[in-house]
């Protein structure tokens, strides 16, 4: 029988991988790239497993045991076709189940209790549980979707940048800084724009966000267009009773001053993160096999 678990968080941005006992006592860490199935599946399948070997690795563990551990993988994307099977069918585990990154952030921040999550970083999704069934909004990838995230923070910016450069619409600092990185060459943005991917666009979240908090007009819309983002979604989510929101994530610290009243009003720190959340769900998981689940 499977004694070892390994919760895995992909992120648009690295990997990150816990390997567990039985009980849950955490023994060893690990990371690797990025993991943005919907961008990059290939690469995406190397960093996952990467990161369960450098935890097993800092767990003092031989690297063949990955072959022999029962591992959850939360990962964005894994909701759209058929995704999560072709990553499941791929994975060297002894036994693995792949889930979207929503719910292992929902286990994360509420445990098994009720309220709603958003998980704000390179890309964005929203999920709820209530009275023990599951609801999600999001997590439907940058190009069409993944709103307020850091990777739609960045397009935006550089949009803006290009806009203002054509004399459309009005300058401001936070473009001029960008513009310099380019060289005021328009032509040079777009060449990084189509080359690119979402972690790439996010680096230029924490740019929008400082220029915003110094009042720069053009940074103040995006987060501005951003927040009414999030809201609109939470309320979605939302119930009259629901007691607790929890956002999680690279950017939700930066957004909270941002939120309306009624949001910040239900707002809880979360229990946990993302990767917490995975490893949860990777040791319930292994307690299936030890009563007999197939």
């Amino acid at each position: 029988m499977t004694e070892l678990a390994i919760g895995i968080d992909g992120g648009g941005s690295s990997c990150r991988a816990a390997v567990t006992d039985a009980t849950g006592r955490i023994l060893g860490r690990g990371t690797a790239g990025p993991s943005n199935i919907l961008s990059d599946i290939d690469n995406s399948l190397i960093n996952i497993v990467a990161s369960a070997r450098d935890a097993l690795n800092n767990a003092g563990l031989p690297l063949e045991t990955v072959s022999r551990v029962a591992a959850v993988v939360g990962v964005a994307g894994a909701n759209v076709g058929d995704n999560a099977e072709r990553i499941e069918r791929a994975l060297p585990f002894a036994r693995r189940r792949v889930v979207t990154d929503a719910t292992t952030a929902l286990q994360g921040a509420l445990g098994d209790s009720d309220g709603v999550i958003g998980a704000l970083g390179t890309g964005s999704v929203y999920n709820a549980r209530r009275d023990g069934r599951l609801y999600g909004i999001g997590g439907w990838g940058f190009v069409v979707g993944d709103q307020a995230s850091g990777a739609r923070l960045g397009r935006d910016l550089l949009e803006q940048s290009l806009l203002a450069h054509d004399g459309v619409r009005p300058s401001s600092p936070a473009i001029q800084t960008v513009m310099a990185e380019y060289g005021s060459d328009p032509e040079r943005v777009v060449e990084f724009a189509h080359v690119s991917r979402p972690n790439d666009f996010a680096r230029y979240a924490p740019i929008v966000f400082e220029a915003a908090a110094k009042g720069d007009p053009v940074a103040t819309a995006i987060v501005q267009s951003a927040v009414s983002s999030i809201g609109e979604s939470l309320d979605a989510l939302l119930w009259p009773e629901c007691e607790a929101i929890c956002l999680l994530g690279g950017l939700a610290r930066a957004y909270r001053p941002w939120l309306a009243e009624r949001h910040t009003a239900l707002l809880r720190d979360p229990k946990g993160d993302v990767l917490q959340g995975a490893i949860e769900l990777a040791v319930k998981f292994l307690r299936e096999e030890g009563r007999g689940a197939v």
